[in-house]
């Protein structure tokens, strides 16, 4: 365990766990609460191992803050009072102070009312709703709804493109002043109204953004969100003796309008980038079918019913979407009128980790707490999010659509409208001749030139903000690819697509991502080429672009300079040392808490060892590395000897551990090499003619991941054969790291026995991203010189392998009363160097001197360990 903390302040007694936390936990939670209670700007670091109820703790951790925090707020508001009456008699201070104090106290119980109130609602209007709805669901599939006019639904008509604000996707000004004025931002402040704000809760209150890499992550905090109960957010002192003792978390998800719009006629459209142009323009002033759902002065009573509703439980992503079509209001847009009533806000990460979305959503950061969960993948989360890629025959699609589209509307287009256009297909033009170019040359990638790209047609002399700032505000890709599908469909004469269509390739979209990438500062991302080959027989040989965020610094740094506490937490963080590098390089030491928590489990249901030899390999020689040591290094890993070593050890293992075992391999192309030397018969033969994919078949039915395949039906095969199966028989798993099965899969308890780590996985250090990785980190070196930056290079890759590593060995036990052994096959793990970047618990549950005993001492300690649990013969 390895803690940094200043302990200038003191965590709670009582966290309001609903359980009694083990002493992890409650070590986890009081240095969450540390980093909360010190101010502005502090960083918390926070590794608790899956299985260790990292959520919960987090939960309770945060929440127990922030209403000791909110206590604090009307304590010293009652001071001010005070303060402000000095020098007056004192029965006026107390008569002021009694004021203040009922005023509170009243302001608190009415919400606290109102929300009981449709709490119980909900619940006696639940099963009556959703009757309602499949009804309202029925009468709206058998509506024939009329088609507009053609020349209305795809023309762009008269674009205005001055003075309309960014960051709220082209909405009109007479849209935005009515969503201000119903509490959802629009980039109108109040002032400009005349109006002062009467939403729900203080906007000066601190709230927690908690976000997390998937849907169903969120879902499963938000479950956990449900199981404490806290007290009021008011002192005590303040509510009368009868008045409840707890008060529920007022919680609100943001999502897309992919996962919220209610109004079918844009839901159906698919595509997030179809869904969100059709959006904003049923918002235009000038739309004739403007959206029914949009709050606006009309059904503002609808709206405000929406937050409350909404604050009155602790809802999901599914719950706020039956709530806005049970009161007909747009749930996308009318639940950022929760937003100031709430504690907690969840959302994915693209929604947090991109400034533009955040500003879109009236997301405010400043003062606020930022909780990053399952972080050890949030520097490629950043990079994911400003990726962008285009392809040849996306270029050559987009210009086929272009052309479709001209020849319709070309003479309706007047003005700056035929001039953006003109620039749009000069762009795709001079993008396609550099790729065709680029496709006759030799080599398979490479990092492009980003001066070149844009030299022919004379498209280097367009301005890109301007050009990208045209068709997002016009939604012309909406607009042009939702014609040339039009226009096919009835090519096709195909009923079922006609009229509006399902959009499946928004090519026009990917164009302005990439363009936006573009605009990005060179010394922060590359472009790079990379030939692919084709997907059919009848199809050529294709070619992409893509672009590649060297560094997370910048992109991150506004989350980091805004928040009042940034915690990034994980089941395993480790190696801590990039996220200090690459995500606070400023934020000096005393300013960041690192915590590694050790496992809920005792120490004897863990075994792990590093396997470097299937012999014994005697002291003190770690200079000269036997032949038959495993190192499983691009160089040597396709030895014909390592690969039946392997195989040997693996077999041996399987006889002696009971029900799961679990390989992981450093990549899909290896696995694919090893499956196909193991089911070769012995070369010369030995006493048994059988392969060693015999031999494991009859110890264990054997399943292998595959590149591309469904790991819910392996997973699902895997776990039917174990549970089905006699104790001592089972099944092996041969998966990889970085796979899909080496994250979010819960191989506990039977299903995972034993976990197998094949070799490290680097990355590949020649590929063009590596190589620009590489050199943009050795450039960054603050102590300006050769060694310091080589250093740090060297850093970033290895702690890159050990974090897939780690996320491996993190799939077996996940409870206080699971067991299994970690096997960790290659010598490098025998290093002090590699063994210093596993998690704490890890390290702690390490056999000594593993490394020097060989295949013999494995079997015996796993006999031992198994024997121990019942297991053994």
């Amino acid at each position: 365990m390895a803690t940094t903390s200043n302990n200038d302040d003191s965590p709670p007694a009582n966290f309001h766990h609903p359980y009694t936390p083990y002493s992890v936990q409650l070590e986890f939670m009081q240095t969450a609460y540390s980093v909360l209670s010190r101010g502005q700007g502090q960083v918390g670091i926070l590794e608790s191992p899956t299985g260790t109820g990292k959520s919960l703790s987090l939960i309770c951790s945060a929440v127990t803050w922030l209403r000791d925090h909110k206590r604090s707020r009307y304590e010293t508001s009652l001071e001010s009072v005070g303060e402000n009456m000095r020098g007056e008699p004192e029965w006026m201070v107390d008569v002021a102070l009694k004021r203040r104090r009922e005023e509170l106290a009243k302001r608190w119980e009415e919400r606290e009312s109102r929300l009981e109130r449709l709490r119980a609602k909900e619940k006696e209007m639940e099963e009556r709703g959703r009757e309602r709805e499949r009804k309202r669901v029925r009468r709206e599939e058998g509506r024939n709804e009329g088609e507009e006019e053609e020349e209305d639904y795809y023309w762009i008509g008269d674009w205005e493109g001055a003075g309309v604000d960014d960051n709220y996707g082209g909405l009109s000004r007479e849209t935005r002043e009515m969503m201000a004025r119903v509490g959802l931002g629009g980039g109108i402040r109040k002032e400009e109204l005349g109006e002062e704000d009467e939403g729900e809760g203080d906007e000066g209150d601190v709230k927690i953004y908690y976000t997390s890499r998937t849907h169903s992550q969120i879902t499963q905090f938000i479950s956990e969100l449900r199981r404490p109960e806290f007290p009021p957010s008011i002192p005590r002192t303040l509510v009368g003796a009868g008045e409840t003792t707890k008060e529920t978390i007022k919680e609100i998800p943001l999502s897309s309008r992919q996962k919220l719009c209610i109004n079918p006629s844009v839901a159906r459209l698919g595509t997030l980038s179809a869904i969100n142009d059709r959006c904003t323009e049923l918002q235009q002033s000038k739309s004739k079918n403007r959206c029914q759902f949009m709050p606006n002065s009309e059904n503002l009573k609808q709206t405000h019913q929406f937050r409350d509703m909404a604050l009155a439980t602790v809802p999901d992503i599914e719950d706020l979407y039956r709530i806005g079509k049970e009161v007909q209001v747009c749930p996308y847009y009318a639940s950022r009128t929760s937003i100031p009533g709430a504690e907690v806000i969840t959302l994915p990460y693209p929604l947090l980790l991109q400034k533009s979305a955040r500003e879109a959503l009236g997301i405010k950061l400043e003062g606020n707490v930022v909780i990053i969960d399952e972080a050890h993948n949030i520097m490629d989360a950043v990079a994911n999010v400003h990726a962008a890629e285009i392809r040849l025959s996306e270029l050559r699609r987009a210009r086929q659509m272009l052309g479709v589209y001209v020849r319709r509307f070309g003479k309706k287009l007047k003005g700056e409208n035929r001039v953006m256009v003109a620039q749009v297909g000069k762009v795709i033009e001079s993008l396609s001749e550099w790729l065709d170019g680029q496709s006759k040359i030799k080599g398979d990638q490479g990092i492009a030139d980003t001066n070149s790209l844009l030299k022919a047609r004379g498209a280097d002399q367009i301005n890109l903000f301007g050009l990208i700032h045209y068709i997002q505000e016009s939604k012309l890709a909406y607009k042009v690819e939702s014609y040339a599908s039009h226009v096919e469909d009835q090519q096709q004469q195909n009923a079922e697509t006609a009229g509006k269509p399902s959009l499946s390739s928004p090519v026009l979209h990917a164009l302005v991502s990439f363009l936006l990438a573009l605009t990005n500062l060179s010394t922060e991302g590359r472009v790079f080429y990379e030939k692919a080959q084709p997907t059919g027989p009848s199809q050529a040989t294709d070619i992409k672009l893509s672009y590649l965020l060297l560094s997370p610094t910048h992109a991150f740094s506004s989350i980091a300079s805004s928040a009042r506490a940034v915690i990034l937490a994980g089941g395993t963080m480790s190696p801590f040392n990039d996220y200090r590098a690459h995500l606070f390089p400023s934020l000096p030491d005393d300013k960041i808490t690192t915590l590694s928590c050790g496992h809920v489990i005792p120490p004897s249901n863990l075994c792990v060892w590093t396997l470097a030899s299937t012999k014994p390999i005697p002291p003190g020689n770690s200079t000269t590395i036997p032949d038959d040591t495993f190192e499983f290094s691009f160089s040597k890993r396709s030895s014909t000897s390592i690969i039946r070593s392997l195989g040997l050890a693996v077999l041996n293992i399987c006889s002696i551990v009971p029900d799961g075992v679990v390989i992981f391999f450093p990549s899909y192309g290896y696995l694919d090499e090893v499956v196909s030397a193991w089911q070769k018969p012995p070369d010369p033969p030995a006493s048994s003619s059988q392969s060693i994919w015999d031999r494991l078949s009859l110890k264990k039915t054997v399943f292998r991941e595959t590149k591309g395949g469904s790991s819910d039906d392996i997973l699902a095969e895997y776990s039917s054969a174990i549970l089905s199966s006699p104790r001592k028989g089972g099944a092996l798993l041969l998966s990889v790291i970085g796979g899909k099965m080496s994250e979010g899969i819960n191989f506990s308890d039977r299903l995972g026995r034993c976990v197998i780590i094949v070799g490290l996985p680097y990355p590949n250090i020649n590929s063009p991203e590596w190589k620009a990785r590489i050199e943009y980190i050795e450039s960054q070196s603050k102590e300006n010189n050769t060694t310091a930056g080589k250093e740090a290079a060297r850093e970033f890759y290895e702690n890159a392998c050990m974090r897939a590593v780690n996320q491996s060995i993190g799939r077996a036990i996940r409870h206080k009363g699971d067991y299994a052994a970690i096997v960790l096959v290659d010598r490098r793990f025998g290093t002090e160097r590699i063994k210093g970047k596993l998690p704490g618990w890890i390290r702690g549950g390490m056999v000594q001197g593993s490394e020097g005993r060989g295949l013999g001492g494995l079997m015996k300690e796993l006999g031992t360990f198994f024997r121990g649990k019942g297991e053994g013969s």
